[in-house]
């Protein structure tokens, strides 16, 4: 048995341990904010004080004008429309897309896993397949399906683009998640009469919540920040990214940074708040379907 100052001994030396640890992870954490905090201090700011001073340091005039700015006065190509109604429609092209993408990727996951059919592990390996295909390769072909639909440069045509691209990903979350759900609580519902959608909807569906905070995380965090995209598709209503880009790139003279650190902020909310309120659900919702039992 250990003695009473071998106990101690070791009790000291972990406390030192877990200081050394806690100092080296607030120091990674600091360096991994301070971009942050360059952009909030910033935004605050006259440009002035940023010009001419520190970006560094605290303002010493606090404004929220680069704020209103950015948000509906700032010049983006060639009216002062600010980042308002690209924001807005960002919003229109979000919200549908996850949904549908998230719908889909469910009642893909629950074929492939509770209802079994010929060829089911090539169309399977076909939605995974697409998970890799590079954005570029897709321009092309999306551009003419889209000219076709007469959908082109349209929300309605980013949102499409964004369900086929994400349909492959929400599809491998619930089929891994419920691969591990078991498959005797199906077949007793089919015994009892249950049909293929009130199986889904009665069962499935209500233990689906971690695997669904999953894929409404990644779809929202693609979308939202996507470029490629908005930028060949979107037309006159472009996202929120692409405006922010024109929004750097139409200034002309003195670049306004205050305004652009405010714009790069608003951009980058969204995805900001959905982490904050559902992030710690993410690596449990992952975790969720890995073991089976």
């Amino acid at each position: 048995m250990m003695s009473a100052a071998s106990q101690e001994t070791a009790v000291s030396t972990g406390r030192i341990a877990r200081t050394f640890i806690y100092l080296v992870l607030l120091l990674f954490s600091l360096y991994y904010l301070l971009p942050l905090y360059v952009m909030v201090v910033n935004s605050v700011k006259p440009l002035s004080e940023i010009t001419g001073g520190n970006m560094m340091a605290l303002p010493q005039t606090f404004t929220l004008e680069p704020w209103a700015s950015a948000w509906s006065t700032a010049q983006i190509g060639v009216e002062p429309t600010g980042l308002k109604p690209y924001f807005i429609n960002s919003i229109l092209m979000v919200v549908p897309a996850v949904a549908i993408s998230t719908i889909l990727g469910a009642l893909n996951g629950y074929v492939l896993t509770k209802w079994r059919f010929k060829y089911d592990g090539i169309v399977f390996g076909l939605l995974l397949f697409s998970c890799f295909i590079p954005f570029q390769i897709v321009l092309i072909p999306m551009a003419v399906v889209l000219g076709k639909l007469g959908i082109a440069g349209s929300v309605s045509g980013l949102v499409l683009v964004h369900v086929v691209y994400g349909i492959g990903f929400t599809t491998l979350y619930y089929r891994n998640y419920y691969a591990a759900f078991p498959t005797e609580l199906v077949r007793a519902a089919m015994i009892d009469g249950a049909g293929f959608f009130r199986i889904f909807w009665r069962i499935l569906l209500p233990v689906s919540g971690p695997i669904t905070v999953v894929s409404v995380i990644w779809q929202f965090t693609n979308i939202w920040n996507d470029f490629l995209f908005g930028v060949s598709f979107g037309g006159t209503r472009q996202p929120m990214t692409v405006a922010l880009n024109n929004l750097v790139q139409s200034s002309t003279g003195v670049k306004e940074y205050n305004v652009h650190f405010a714009g790069a902020i608003l951009a980058a909310l969204p995805t900001l708040l959905v982490y904050i309120v559902a992030g710690r659900y993410f690596v449990r919702g992952l975790m969720a379907g890995s073991v089976k039992g």
